[in-house]
């Protein structure tokens, strides 16, 4: 085991941990969080509906993920997730993503060297069978309109995922759940849903 290394300031409170089957100082990030990086560190998250932007500078390796999800449709939302940029809907996806940017570039990342690669947004919540394609429809036109291209995704389909991403390097190892029980996924995305839902107003999000 070596020492976990101090993580940059606004991030004490992610949970960083020393991982024995990979060998390396991790962080595992839960719905709502993100994490950025200057260490070589792993970060994990477990992802059902949610999606994850894994973004980094490619020369330098500062990068993150985050975790989010956006509120469910309602009478200020559009039908497209994103394509109205005032919407309560929008307006918590565009914060997820700024966050996550604005850390790396403070971090000393440069905008022009970012790489991009999204997983998620699985069907795995029985009554809400499309909010999964509503987080990764606002990712890609988020992203989109930022100017930034999608260099891998790996997102839909009927199961959780499980990430590993290792900004330094900008690899990644995706492994679907399967075979796992999915209990925890899909109860703490519903727990996730019920506090987001009553959160984004008047541009007042917060994240943690």
């Amino acid at each position: 085991m070596t020492n976990i290394p101090t993580a940059i300031a606004g991030f004490e409170h992610i949970n960083r941990y020393w991982d024995r089957n990979m060998h390396v100082n991790a962080a595992k990030i839960l719905p709502g969080e993100f994490y950025v990086s200057l260490h070589g560190e792993m970060i994990v998250t477990v992802l059902g509906s949610c999606v994850s932007a894994c973004i980094r500078d490619k020369v330098r390796g500062v990068g993150g993920m985050n975790h989010f999800m956006l509120p469910m449709q309602n009478e200020h939302s559009s039908e497209q997730w994103g394509s109205n940029s005032v919407s309560s809907a929008s307006r918590y996806g565009n914060w997820a993503m700024e966050y996550l940017i604005n850390e790396i570039l403070k971090a000393g990342g440069k905008r022009e060297d970012l790489e991009v690669k999204v997983f998620g947004g699985g069907q795995v919540l029985s009554n809400m069978t499309d909010i999964g394609q509503r987080n990764v429809a606002f990712v890609k036109y988020y992203l989109a309109k930022e100017g930034l291209k999608i260099s891998a995704m790996d997102a839909g389909g009927m199961y959780p995922r499980k990430v590993l991403y290792f900004p330094d390097t900008g690899a990644v190892k995706v492994r679907k759940l399967k075979s796992t029980r999915n209990d925890t996924i899909i109860s703490r995305e519903k727990e996730y849903i019920k506090d987001i839902n009553t959160q984004p107003k008047d541009g007042a999000v917060e994240l943690f």
